[in-house]
């Protein structure tokens, strides 16, 4: 998943970036700079599974 469809997947399920990193345990601030640029495999992975897990909770 490229970060531009974390982004829109963010913004389709209505769930904001502080709370993808609280599910993923960094700083609001470290997400930021981590979508700056493409994710390596290990972040993408924490990434991915952290949405998902806040999606299938709603």
């Amino acid at each position: 998943m490229s970060n531009l469809e974390i982004r829109k997947k963010l913004l389709s399920n209505a769930i904001k970036n502080y709370q993808l990193a609280d599910a993923i345990g960094i700083n609001q601030s470290t997400l930021s700079v981590w979508l700056r640029t493409e994710l390596n495999d290990e972040r993408r992975d924490r990434v991915e599974k952290a949405l998902d897990q806040l999606i299938n909770n709603k």
